[in-house]
């Protein structure tokens, strides 16, 4: 029984992220494609930094929509509408006629960024028993990163197609999407995943708590009773009530008494881990390393690379963050981050032409945001907030989250242009060191425990003011 439970609590988080790994897919799959767009459209730096922003603008009204239609109308509902974006953006991008078109559809594919953000750790948290909430949260990140890099593979292994004689003799719209114009297929190939997403999610339940909050409580105890015993499934149902008893009002009750600093801690926390550089690297680092030096196959291969650490080090997170905890990956995390930001700034501004030597401490960057900043955010996010506003307050630190990452995806372009890659990336350094703060006097300890003792954990601090 207990092994039945288990490997169906696993399917249902496996299923959720996929939220995730389009949310990394759709996100790196631009890499391979900025330079063939600029130079097809006779891009500038802020048209160009547009054409990887406009998802991201994207990703902020998704997120904005997440919040309400998830806490009213379900999680599951709207993971469903976060795979329809995926699909018609996909479609879109690979037959876009212009430009403008192009821009549209990589809109369309940030609402389904934004939505899954949100909503796929959101739906694993409020399932997950509490002994392993962590783990299972973190697998979201976990996803986005093998999202990632399957994005870096697909590019690099579309360019070469491109260019061999497989597709040499085609003539007209294949030609174009698969040779003269390969940026097409490369945005168009998240289709795949999209559909898969949109057929698994008919077979996974609503949450139990969102259940609860609306009153169905017996669909709810059903859904725990799939999960957890009997007698833990009864304390939780217990509990969540509990704590919807003592909460009244609407999302105002984040911003006052128990649940301000969640809230700070929330949006502050999301904010940094964006503006610490890591979607600069993921955006633009083959225009990063070819202007280090690589050819820019070489580049694309390189951040098939980066992305094959990125997933390894999530492992690390996986592995243990329900046993050391989410503060000691943070901690230990935002100090490699700041470090390998320093250094790498180091070696542009001393002009020390050693490709693999800023590769190394590029992955070194990347390794310690994949155990640390990575998955530990959705963790903290999924966990820290009431039952009955959690949609809209995991949105309103999802939102924050995406203004960062929008920053700078718009932004970055213009920063190497302006401060150079060595003032770039010390910027990032610069604008890294409040988390340290964080990490290490706000953030709570929150290993083990269940959402609601989280919950009843605020009150309680708050009394003692």
């Amino acid at each position: 029984m207990a092994s039945s439970k288990k490997n169906y609590i696993n399917t249902l988080a496996i299923i959720a992220s996929l939220g995730g790994f389009l949310f990394g897919y759709d996100t790196a799959v631009i890499s391979g494609t900025i330079n063939f767009v600029s130079t097809q459209f006779h891009l500038d730096a802020i048209s160009t930094g547009w054409y990887v922003s406009s998802a991201l603008v994207g990703c902020i009204t998704g997120v904005a929509m997440a919040g309400v239609l998830s806490d009213k109308y379900g999680r599951k509902k709207v993971l469903i509408l976060s795979a329809l974006f995926f699909g018609v953006s996909a479609v879109g991008c690979t037959f876009a006629i212009g430009f403008n078109d192009l821009v549209f559809y990589r809109f369309v594919g940030g609402l389904g960024i934004g939505v899954a953000s949100m909503v796929s750790p959101l739906y694993i948290s409020e399932l997950s028993p509490a002994h392993k909430r962590g783990r299972l949260v973190a697998l979201y990140q976990f996803a986005i990163t093998i999202g990632i890099l399957c994005s870096y593979f697909s590019n690099a292994y579309l360019l070469k197609l491109s260019q061999s004689e497989t597709f040499a003799q085609s003539t007209g719209t294949v030609y174009q999407i698969m040779v003269s114009e390969v940026w097409r297929i490369m945005l168009g190939t998240s289709a795949v995943p999209a559909i898969l997403f949109l057929v698994l999610l008919q077979i996974v339940p609503e949450s139990p708590r969102w259940l609860t909050i609306q009153n169905r409580e017996t669909e709810a105890l059903t859904i725990l009773h799939k999960i957890v015993n009997d007698e833990e499934a009864q304390k939780e149902m217990n509990d969540i009530k509990s704590n919807l008893a003592r909460e009244s009002g609407g999302l105002s009750i984040v911003f006052k008494g128990s649940f301000r600093l969640p809230m700070l801690i929330g949006i502050s926390l999301a904010f940094l881990t964006q503006i610490s550089g890591i979607n600069a690297i993921i955006y633009y680092g083959p225009g990063i390393l070819e202007s280090a030096g690589l050819p820019i196959a070489d580049a694309l291969g390189s951040q098939v690379i980066i992305g094959l650490v990125n997933v390894l080090f999530t492992l690390i997170a996986i592995w243990k963050i329900d046993q050391l905890g989410r503060r000691p990956l943070l901690i230990a995390g935002v100090i490699g981050i700041l470090s390998s930001l320093i250094i790498v700034g180091g070696l542009f501004y001393f002009n020390i032409n050693n490709t693999y030597l800023l590769l190394t401490f590029i992955l070194f960057f990347i390794a310690c945001f994949a155990f640390s900043y990575g998955p530990v955010i959705w963790v903290l996010l999924s966990e820290i907030f009431p039952a009955k506003i959690r949609g809209q307050a995991m949105a309103l630190a999802t939102f924050s989250l995406w203004i960062g990452t929008a920053l700078v995806g718009q932004l970055t372009p213009l920063l190497l242009e302006k401060l150079t890659p060595a003032g770039t990336f010390w910027l990032f350094a610069l604008v890294t060191t409040p988390a340290l703060y964080l990490s290490f006097k706000i953030i709570p300890e929150t290993k083990g425990k269940s959402l609601e003792e989280i919950e009843k954990y605020w009150i309680t601090i708050n009394e003692k003011k």
